[in-house]
């Protein structure tokens, strides 16, 4: 990687989130976390991140509702939808998801979802 992607991971179980951060940053990314929608769009006000992972399934703000306020300012940050359930999965392609990584996937899955989506954004990035 030439530049340090930050990614911003939103979870509410921190089991989920402290393994996948820790992993994120061995590989270089910068990585910053929050436990709700809520947070996830403090953090974006403040510092918009190259690729976000957002969960459904959180307190406070679910990740749909946090795309939806996303999508108001933003159409082109790339958002992976974290999840176990598939039911809302139309919802969140109208939103512009650009993947979703099932809970309880692999390392390696996430990396394969990943890669592809840092080449396209750094080709974006680059060509503005």
């Amino acid at each position: 990687m030439e530049k340090k992607f930050n990614i911003l991971l939103v979870d509410d179980e921190m089991d989920f989130i402290e393994p996948i951060a820790f992993w994120l940053e061995a590989k270089g990314y910068g990585v910053r976390t929050a436990l709700n929608g809520e947070d996830a769009l403090k953090l974006v006000g403040e510092c918009v991140p190259d690729i976000m992972l957002l969960d459904i399934n959180m307190p406070v703000m679910d990740g749909v509702e946090t795309l939806k306020s996303i999508r108001e300012n933003n159409q082109t940050l790339p958002v992976i939808m974290i999840t176990a359930e598939l039911e809302q999965l139309p919802v969140l392609q109208e939103l512009g998801i650009s993947g979703f990584f099932p809970k309880g996937g692999t390392l390696t899955q996430l990396e394969q979802l990943l890669e592809p989506i840092i080449r396209i954004h750094a080709k974006m990035k680059s060509s503005k």
